[in-house]
């Protein structure tokens, strides 16, 4: 009987394991095709639940009418070969959802994104039958019903703490998405299979056949791509990012999870990227003239990416002291490996930008943010208690100039911006960059005027330099003030950009 109660239990506790990665492993199923927004998340874990209502419901009832174990052991098996297979069978609709991106089509977009999310129910909701099921099978008076449920939550729980974590910190950043999903459904039909060998069922040679499915299938899909794209030289799952590099006429690019947006540039044989890079270069010549380009002497580089900033910075401006800023250390070695970002004088850290900023005494004469990549715009990298960091590691003369996504016609999350900086700097200023869907602010630490860019235009030699800034300063914008100021507390950058997103496709038709 304890022997029998055992492996009911180590039951639950996969089952809890394998529901909580599912989930999981879906976000990062979905991150190359619909992002990581607070939207995609809150669609997948109010789907998630739904499920497994669902299954706790049927679960009981089911288990009411067939309390033996060789049913529970059959629900786990076909649960695991659905999760085996999610990745397969939503890979066709993940390659419409590009195409529905790629168009702005929104029926195709909001059709795969439904067919993906459905894609789930099946096995979560198997899986949501497993801790009925588990007390109905552990029942023996009802006088202890009370403990029963209780320890077969908490298994369950526990399974889903260990659930929680394995994907991300071990799993996908080593195998990758499709394996982390194979892994887990092997797991559970090998549960599965020693359950039905102890009730001595014919269902076991079923449950074996699925093993080999998945076996086949995994063996089979070892070299295809994610997501293809044209000109692919490169890709990989991070702990944060669906990577991918690609070249196309010698320039290589990089590209982050919806892969609509470039995160970095290089051409070996041009500094310019004719995009927002470029106008970073301008931001310090919006001090009082005559400024000149030997009076940049450091630059602090948050959202690094594969260093298309400090490569042009170093250019320009000389060996000048970088610290570059990075979260995600598989971005930091593409950018070593496909972007030449092996300056000496940049120093790479690989961690969250506000936090570097709390923890270091250094001052900057340029503090860059590059973290405004729609729909993916970290909130508290845009508050006002983010920008006092800023002003306080800035020199005398130091500038901030940060990065924001719009469209043609919504400004809105450019003007929530720069209204947030203008309650901390004394002087901001907007730069549409022509021919993009950015603009770039700039903050100075300084009181200074629109008119110090055209100004300083003398001092510079550098024919590249030159160009730059005065194409700043042709499209500078003032600002209205009109957008809300981000707070911690409040910081709503997620409606902001959706409202932004959804505004945009609803105009293209």
């Amino acid at each position: 009987m304890k022997g029998r109660s055992f492996y009911l239990f180590f039951t639950v506790f996969v089952s809890g394991m394998t529901t909580l990665a599912v989930e999981l492993s879906a976000s990062r199923l979905l991150d190359p095709y619909f992002g990581t927004s607070n939207v995609v998340w809150a669609n997948l874990i109010g789907l998630i639940l739904v499920y497994l209502t669902v299954g706790y419901f049927v679960g009981g009832r089911l288990a009411d009418r067939y309390p033996r174990p060789e049913v529970l052991y059959g629900i786990t098996g076909a649960a695991a070969l659905w999760v085996g297979l999610v990745p397969f069978v939503a890979r066709p609709v993940l390659l419409l959802a590009s195409r529905g991106f790629a168009t702005y089509s929104v029926g195709l977009l909001a059709g795969s994104f439904v067919g993906v999310l459905l894609l789930f129910a099946v096995p979560v909701t198997l899986l949501g039958f497993v801790s009925p099921f588990a007390i109905r099978l552990a029942m023996r008076d009802v006088r202890s019903a009370g403990n029963i449920a209780g320890q077969i939550y908490g298994i369950s729980t526990l399974g889903s703490i260990l659930g929680t974590f394995t994907p991300v910190l071990v799993l996908i950043p080593n195998i990758g998405t499709r394996y982390t999903f194979l892994f887990f459904a092997c797991l559970l039909l090998l549960v599965s299979i020693g359950g039905l060998i102890r009730a001595r069922s014919r269902m076991v040679w079923v449950c074996l056949a699925f093993l080999l499915i998945l076996l086949v299938l995994g063996l089979l899909s070892r070299r295809t791509l994610i997501k293809p794209a044209t000109g692919m030289i490169f890709e990989a799952e991070s702990a944060y990012n669906y990577v991918q590099v690609v070249e196309v006429g010698g320039t290589r690019y990089l590209l982050l999870n919806e892969g609509q947006a470039v995160h970095s540039v290089y051409d070996p044989d041009s500094l310019a990227t004719f995009g927002t890079w470029d106008y970073f270069l301008a931001a310090p010549f919006f001090n009082k003239p005559l400024y000149t380009p030997d009076q940049v002497r450091s630059l602090c580089m948050i959202g690094l990416a594969a260093g298309t900033t400090p490569r042009q910075y170093t250019a320009v401006f000389g060996p000048i002291p970088i610290d570059g800023v990075e979260i995600d250390p598989v971005i930091v070695d593409v950018g070593r490996r496909f972007f030449a970002m092996t300056e000496p004088n940049l120093t790479v850290y690989t961690e969250d930008g506000r936090y570097f900023l709390t923890h270091t005494q250094a001052h900057y004469d340029v503090l860059a943010v590059d973290a405004y990549r729609l729909p993916y715009i970290p909130f508290h990298l845009t508050t006002h208690e983010f920008f006092a960091e800023v002003r306080d590691h800035l020199t005398e003369k130091g500038v901030v100039v940060i990065n924001v996504g719009r469209t043609d016609t919504d400004y809105s999350l450019v003007d929530a911006l720069a209204t947030t900086m203008n309650k901390v700097f004394p002087s901001v200023y907007i730069v549409d960059v022509p021919e993009t869907f950015n603009s770039v602010v700039v903050a100075t630490a300084q009181e200074t005027r629109a008119e110090n860019l055209a100004a300083n235009l003398p001092g510079i030699t550098d024919p590249f330099l030159h160009n730059v800034v005065a194409q700043a300063a042709a499209h500078l914008r003032p600002v209205e003030g009109t957008g809300p100021v981000l707070t911690d507390d409040c910081a709503p950058v997620e409606q902001l950009s959706n409202l932004l997103v959804l505004r945009y496709v609803l105009q293209m038709h």
